[in-house]
């Protein structure tokens, strides 16, 4: 088997998909958006030697990365062709304007993959709004207290970078702090929305961490 190359739900519509579809010596398969274990485990364990390429959005990408974690496949390159220009994921990862070609015969990288302790994965933004507590990242505080909003991406140098977004006089005050892993606590819950999803409650504690493996991406 070659390229196993997944459109997730509406993505099957667009141009993107019929070229993706149409490559040589590929497997293109249609799966719902958001897609589970009951529709990719088996498309994984048939046994592909080559890539993953996936065409949806940041929430579908999400969750086959999921699968392919939980079946300790991250042995498996992957791509991604977003339906959206301004996917959080494909900024993380750089991809250029021809992503159609990236995902088919890019160079091989890889970026941080971010788990959290519901057992979910987080590849392009996480968000916490707003955000009444205190928010750690390694050894720093980013915040204690109030603010607007709370972001995560994934960072190529330390694991994730975290933003803490508050409001001014005149204008949002933003800073960054970069580490292995965030912690939220406070007594006000706030509901963790990961690559477009929110989680099905609020929380009053969250964690983003990296895992110890990377995520092998094509670019």
């Amino acid at each position: 088997m070659g390229a196993l190359i997944l459109g997730c739900g509406p993505a099957v519509t667009s141009p993107d998909w019929r070229k993706l579809a149409s490559a040589s010596g590929s497997d293109a398969v249609e799966i719902p958006t958001t897609p589970g274990k009951s529709d990719i485990d088996a498309l994984i364990k048939a046994g592909t030697s080559g890539d993953v390429l996936v065409h949806g959005s940041d929430a579908d990408l999400a969750a086959v990365v999921l699968r392919l974690l939980r079946l300790d496949r991250l042995d498996v390159t992957v791509g991604y062709v977003p339906v959206s220009a301004s996917s959080p994921v494909a900024r993380v990862w750089g991809l250029p304007a021809d992503r159609v070609g990236a995902a088919l015969d890019g160079a091989a990288g890889t970026v941080p993959l971010i788990r959290d302790d519901a057992g979910g994965v987080l590849l392009g933004l996480g968000v916490l709004a707003p955000v009444h507590g205190t928010v750690l990242c390694d050894d720093a505080t980013p915040l204690r207290g109030t603010a607007e909003r709370v972001e995560v991406t994934p960072d190529p140098g330390a694991g994730l970078a975290v933003t803490v977004v508050r409001k001014g006089l005149l204008r949002r005050r933003s800073s960054t702090v970069s580490g292995r892993a965030v912690q939220f606590g406070g007594e006000q819950p706030v509901t963790p929305v990961r690559d477009g999803v929110r989680h099905p409650r609020p929380m009053n504690r969250w964690t983003w961490y990296r895992h110890t493996d990377d995520l092998r991406i094509r670019r």
